[in-house]
């Protein structure tokens, strides 16, 4: 079946994210105790709320979109190229033209949406931020009523699984094993908080982010046994 998919139909993505705010004493109090009781499970008693604040950002509730990077595939005359952007700025703003982007060009039953681990956390996060703003879902976002088999969602790491729901792989590990080309300078997602942060280099996050969405449109050529993409062919928007 995978094989069957027209490559032209799908919209592979990633995103990052960080806490709402840089300091865990920026929340107001009522924010503070949620977050301690958000966080106790995953922390125990080797780290204080404060301390393990810098995670926050993987949470929809305590977190937020700092870009959205994408990709798509075109192909004519039988070359192929694969096309790359990233939005960035303020959340609302990134979440509008992300959402315009779904309206626009890939509001069609054939369109689905592409990315790795997405089904547990890029499509839900995306969806979650979008209603903490006040946004109306798109179609492709909003899964409401929907069967399983009606969801326009594709994931990576789901296809990998094989069926198998104890496996979690990631994205780096999988582009390891399957020879997958991946940049040396590449940046570790604990590093994005910092980044935005302290170093305030957004640039460099949106570079990784839009790394990450190629590597996941390679990923599913590959599990297709189809030719990895090769640098010429990336096209950077």
């Amino acid at each position: 079946m995978i094989k069957k998919l027209n490559l032209e139909h799908l919209l592979f993505l990633d995103i990052e994210t960080v806490p709402e705010v840089q300091d865990f004493n920026n929340l107001d109090e009522t924010k503070q105790e949620l977050w301690a009781l958000k966080s106790q499970y995953q922390r125990k008693d080797d780290y204080t709320p404060e301390e393990f604040y810098q995670r926050a950002g993987i949470w929809a509730e305590f977190g937020k979109i700092i870009c959205i990077s994408v990709g798509y595939f075109s192909i004519q005359d039988d070359q192929r190229t694969f096309r790359v952007t990233s939005y960035s700025g303020e959340e609302k703003q990134i979440l509008n033209d992300f959402k315009n982007l779904l309206i626009s060009h890939f509001s069609e039953t054939k369109h689905l949406l592409c990315a790795h681990n997405g089904k547990e956390f890029d499509f839900p996060y995306i969806a979650r931020r979008m209603i903490i703003h006040g946004m109306e879902l798109p179609y492709k976002l909003n899964l409401f009523g929907k069967k399983p088999w009606e969801v326009p969602h594709l994931d990576t790491m789901e296809l990998w699984k094989f069926g198998d729901y104890k496996n979690y792989t990631s994205l780096k590990l999988l582009t390891h094993v399957l020879n997958i080309p991946s940049p040396k300078d590449d940046i570790d997602g604990s590093e994005v908080y910092k980044m935005y942060y302290s170093e305030k280099n957004i640039d460099r996050i949106i570079d990784y982010c839009e790394k990450d969405t190629v590597a996941v449109a390679q990923v599913l050529l590959r599990l297709r046994g189809d030719l990895i993409l090769s640098e010429n062919e990336i096209i950077h928007k």
